[in-house]
């Protein structure tokens, strides 16, 4: 009996609780999550930059081209822009947030497809391929939208006040917007791969609805009541207000952006973990 005593009392103490053990494991998780998202984002920006001649110069050449395009176009068309005497300025303030929307959708929606031979690893999973093209896609359009910006008040007569926060409530919203209509797309188009031709057709109409060319106001009172539950046009509309300190429009929604962008999140990730092997096997 004496012998047992002395056996527990000299037994060292048990410090790896379970606690501790899930935490050591959540850790050395959460580091290779970030390992592989920065390999998967490496990956891309030497895929889709480096192979190119020119590389990252395209990404802003190719707005910069549009914005010009529409300008002109449009400057023969209309005698003066709804927001200030720049065609130029105005389009932009339209074109960029929905830009960076997009970019971020598409780049999203085809992650699983773009890192097919690399999900096979397990160290590389599928949640990770999604926010690796999400991150990377929005930091260039951030920076598109930034350098286009400043380039346009810098070298044209055109000036603006800004409201920074106005635009960058704006950029994150679009970007919310692209990372869940990319991971819902994502799913369907892996699971019913004719859906890539449907939302090519039905995504068409998207750069109308976001109020590039015009003004909600301008709009007569039926198709403000249509456009009211879009939420492409509420991210426009609040980016032309940190540009232009005159334009307060009142019917930007903030729960109406966040349901758009977070109920189609919430599916997304629903549909792809219960049928990714699927998807990565089609």
């Amino acid at each position: 009996m004496s012998s047992l005593v002395v056996s527990d009392t000299l037994s060292p103490p048990n410090t790896h609780t379970p606690s501790a053990v899930g935490r050591a494991r959540s850790r050395a998780t959460s580091l290779a999550s970030l390992r592989a998202i920065v390999a998967l984002m490496l990956r891309e920006m030497s895929t889709r930059y480096g192979r190119s001649p020119g590389g990252y110069v395209w990404a802003f050449v190719e707005p910069v081209g549009a914005l010009l395009v529409m300008s002109f176009v449009f400057s023969l068309l209309i005698r003066s822009p709804s927001l200030g005497n720049s065609f130029l300025l105005f389009y932009t303030t339209g074109y960029l947030p929905f830009l960076l929307y997009s970019l971020t959708l598409t780049s999203v929606m085809h992650a699983l497809n773009f890192s097919r031979p690399l999900l096979l690893y397990p160290a590389v999973n599928w949640i990770d391929a999604i926010l690796a093209r999400f991150i990377l896609n929005t930091l260039t359009s951030v920076a598109i939208t930034s350098i286009v910006l400043v380039g346009i008040l810098e070298f044209t007569d055109t000036t603006a006040v800004l409201a920074v926060g106005h635009m960058v409530s704006s950029l994150a919203l679009a970007a919310l917007l692209g990372l869940g209509h990319g991971t819902l797309n994502c799913a369907l188009c892996g699971l019913f791969p004719v859906y890539v031709q449907f939302w090519s057709i039905a995504s068409r109409p998207l750069l109308i609805a976001a109020g590039v060319f015009f003004l909600y106001e301008d709009l007569p009172a039926n198709l403000q009541n249509v456009l009211d539950w879009t939420p492409w046009i509420h991210v426009t509309a609040m980016f032309r207000q940190g540009v232009y300190p005159t334009y307060a429009p009142d019917f930007i929604s903030l729960p109406l952006l966040m349901a758009w962008a977070l109920v189609p999140l919430m599916f997304g990730l629903l549909l792809l973990r219960r049928h990714r092997q699927r998807i990565l096997m089609q």
